[in-house]
């Protein structure tokens, strides 16, 4: 009897030990996770069970492209900028994404300035006005606006003017060579204004072991507004599109991929965050959504990026 009873037991903890093999939750699972749990309009414990995502295998299998657009409401030469990289987006608008960073090669310069009564929209954020002023410098700088990075390539220069960028774009496209894949998910919640973003990682390519970064980034779709025009005429009714608002944590360069972020061979990376008022004050989730992407931290190449739609 003694003999059954001690196999009996032994079987029992055969089993639980394969059912703990299984994880049907990577919440808790990933360490130091810091999400302001506020923002969620209930039990958090109820968040975690019933809205955690639950990422599928990620069947995409192409790379997309990432347009940072360098521009200013009193560059004269930005609009048609702007128009081309809108264009480039609309011709592909699955891999071709644009981030309309408002800064120059020295935070801000005379292109940036809210000067009223004309031109009275502070475009600038933190995070750009950083991203800006250390490109203006390093990593072959830029010389001014507009100019722009297509997946921060480096063939030697990062930045390129616009004549570039076509050509780039397309060349970037033909040759699809998709080293790292994303996913993500967000849930919004308009009692708080808090949305909690979560990103699923998978390195593609083994080759690739150099140190990588994450920035998610909050654009605006659209915001009617002031712009100098290319005849020096004053536009009141100029259409700025993808505006870059910031990064989530206030990281200009995002975080760095660790092992610590690792689950089952992929990365998991968590945000929360308060959807932010429009430029011009008002406040429309509907017309914002977040920028994804995966950067080699040695080169600055973007090896993947994806649109997060806050509401879909």
């Amino acid at each position: 009897m003694v003999k059954f009873t001690l196999g009996f037991l032994v079987l029992i903890l055969l089993l639980s030990l394969e059912s703990c093999d299984h994880v049907d939750n990577p919440y808790p699972n990933v360490p130091n996770l810091e999400l302001d749990t506020t923002l969620y309009p209930g039990n958090w414990s109820d968040y975690v069970t019933n809205e955690w995502p639950q990422f599928s295998a990620n069947t995409n299998v192409n790379r997309n492209v990432l347009i940072e657009d360098f521009t200013g409401h009193q560059c004269v030469y930005c609009p048609a900028a702007a128009d081309l990289a809108h264009a480039l987006h609309g011709a592909n608008s699955s891999r071709v994404f644009v981030s309309s960073i408002h800064a120059g090669p020295t935070g801000i310069g005379d292109f940036q300035l809210v000067s009223p009564p004309q031109y009275p929209i502070d475009f600038t954020n933190p995070q750009g006005i950083e991203i800006g002023t250390y490109f203006g410098t390093n990593d072959g700088g830029f010389s001014g606006n507009p100019r722009g990075t297509i997946n921060r390539f480096n063939n030697g220069y990062i930045f390129q003017s616009p004549n570039s960028w076509t050509s780039m774009v397309n060349t970037q496209l033909t040759e699809n060579n998709l080293r790292v894949n994303i996913q993500s998910d967000l849930n919004y919640y308009p009692e708080t204004k808090g949305a909690f973003l979560h990103v699923e990682i998978e390195i593609i390519d083994p080759t690739l072991i150099s140190e990588l970064g994450v920035v998610a980034s909050i654009l605006e779709d659209s915001l009617v507004g002031d712009q100098k025009m290319s005849d020096n005429s004053h536009n009141t009714s100029y259409v700025h599109r993808d505006i870059h608002r910031g990064n989530l944590n206030n990281q200009s360069f995002g975080r760095v991929l660790s092992s610590a972020d690792v689950i089952n061979g992929k990365y998991y990376v968590n945000y929360s965050f308060v959807v932010p008022n429009q430029l011009d004050g008002s406040y429309n989730p509907e017309n914002m959504h977040v920028l994804i992407y995966v950067y080699d931290r040695t080169t600055w190449e973007i090896y993947q990026v994806i649109e997060q739609p806050i509401i879909p």
